[in-house]
């Protein structure tokens, strides 16, 4: 492994004192994941990193960022003494990112953050070395460890950053100083923090105030909001590039299908007509992936390259993935598809799951119910203010519940939208997304496709687990393409 930090250029970054010289090849806040020579940052969050440190020394960390030698670690181990070991964190991605001599992208918006930063990724690790987020690591230490992650000779660097309250995206932004921005969408997510969805388009924006001189903002310009970022763009004295569906976008989705698995894309960009597929159902997908390739344009790597390496992503589990359930070990056609969309929700990504729903194929005739169904297991959608009721009842007249068979409900908040729904496509509704789980096995049947979808806080994952266990995963049709 290369050295990332040694003692002196650490301590010379945060203003610390190094106990001695060592170097490291990491970093690391979790000493369940943590790897020889890891510099352990003990940050204090619902733990004090402090009491860690002895263990992630005895794992192999190659030292340790500390405001206190804790009393079960000699005075002679490998420390970095800091005043403040956030801030000592945040001055060590700002000078990871200042030796960064590579191109520089952040992502921000109210769904698609990760998979868009994952798609990018992909594209680009044909064109160039790419340092990315791990998982979502997009907030106040995420973003910090993310920068001082970074190898100083990588081409290419992409930044998650994310948001729970008014202020928190231009101080990320700053840090990050990208050379592009893109904002995927701006919907109702984390609403309880702002009076309107207004409020949410601004803070989206500032992302902007961290742009490089000559950067470039990528816009979503199908959404209501978008005047609101355009005037950002021209308040700070970016080039503003715009993605989506509408004929005034300049890279513009023509044509979108949902075969399977698959969505298949046709997209007008500024000089040319392209032809791409995702490697995975969703015209939210096929929407971020155009503006992934924006991306790619204003960062000046090859587009065309880039599109034909679209199907190299693969959603993660609880962000859309797809697997099918093989629930006999002998009569192999006796299958479900789970589509495991179980770690967000808002009234945007709600609406963009359940029209891949919509376009799925059940198989009749393999199981006790003898129809295949297209059912909706539904989980609450968290921090949407007061307007939670209303926002979660809407959902019910979504015009994708024609093609829904049936629709389980977990959570307080879901009840209002089980009560809007046709006496007919009423299933079962729980206080508990655990209660939900235990009924698995008595709601999904052979030949059906199920959705499950809502807020990580909702617990809902738990019924994934639960279908899971049903039976094991065969191959997906798009494996190896």
């Amino acid at each position: 492994m290369s050295v990332l930090w040694t003692a002196q250029d650490a301590a010379k970054a945060t203003g610390g004192k190094a106990t001695s010289d060592w170097d490291v090849s990491g970093i690391s806040i979790d000493t369940r994941t943590i790897e020889p020579d890891d510099l352990f940052v003990a940050l204090t969050d619902q733990r004090d990193g402090h009491d860690f440190v002895a263990d992630a020394l005895a794992k192999g960390a190659g030292a340790a960022m500390v405001s206190r030698v804790p009393d079960d670690v000699p005075a002679d181990a490998p420390l970095l003494i800091v005043d403040d070991v956030l801030d000592a964190l945040q001055a060590l991605g700002r000078a990871g990112r200042a030796r960064f001599t590579g191109k520089v992208a952040a992502v921000t918006g109210s769904v698609g953050k990760t998979s868009t930063k994952d798609m990018l990724r992909a594209v680009l690790a044909r064109q160039g070395q790419v340092h990315a987020a791990v998982a979502s690591f997009n907030n106040h230490w995420g973003v910090p460890i993310t920068l001082a992650r970074m190898p100083i000779n990588a081409d290419f660097a992409i930044i998650e950053i994310g948001m729970n309250h008014p202020g928190e995206i231009a101080p990320l932004a700053k840090l990050a100083r990208p050379h592009v921005a893109m904002v995927t969408t701006v919907a109702a997510a984390h609403l309880e923090a702002f009076e309107n969805i207004e409020g949410i388009a601004h803070e989206k924006a500032a992302i902007m105030d961290g742009l490089e001189p000559g950067g470039i903002a990528v816009l979503n310009g199908d959404i209501p909001t978008r005047h609101i970022l355009t005037a950002k763009a021209k308040e700070v004295g970016v080039a503003s590039r715009m993605f989506g569906e509408a004929a005034t976008n300049t890279y513009r989705l023509e044509d979108v299908l949902i075969s399977g698995n698959t969505t298949s894309v046709k997209a007008q960009l500024p000089d040319d007509t392209v032809l791409f597929r995702v490697n995975s159902a969703g015209r939210h997908f096929a929407t971020n992936a155009l503006g992934v390739l924006a991306v790619v344009d204003a960062l000046g790597a090859d587009v065309a390259l880039a599109a034909r390496d679209m199907m190299q992503w693969t959603p993660p589990a609880g962000r859309g993935s797809r697997t099918t359930l093989a629930l006999d070990a002998v009569e192999s056609e006796m299958t479900i598809e789970l589509i495991d969309d179980a770690f967000n929700a808002n009234p945007t990504s709600m609406a963009a799951a359940l029209e891949v729903l919509a376009s799925s194929k059940p198989i009749d005739g393999i199981g006790r119910v003898r129809k295949g169904r297209r059912i909706a297991v539904l989980g609450d959608m968290l921090e949407l203010g007061a307007d939670e009721a209303a926002e979660h009842e809407v959902i019910a007249r979504s015009p994708f519940m024609e093609q829904i068979d049936i629709v389980h409900c977990a959570g307080p908040r879901m009840r209002a939208l089980w009560d809007a729904l046709p006496e007919h496509k009423r299933g079962e509704w729980h206080d508990a997304a655990d209660k939900l789980a235990a009924r698995a096995h008595h709601i999904v049947d052979a030949g059906d496709v199920v959705l499950v979808k809502g807020s990580k806080g909702s617990y809902v994952s738990l019924v994934v687990d639960a279908i899971r266990k049903l039976g094991h995963p065969v191959p997906n049709d798009n494996e190896g393409s």
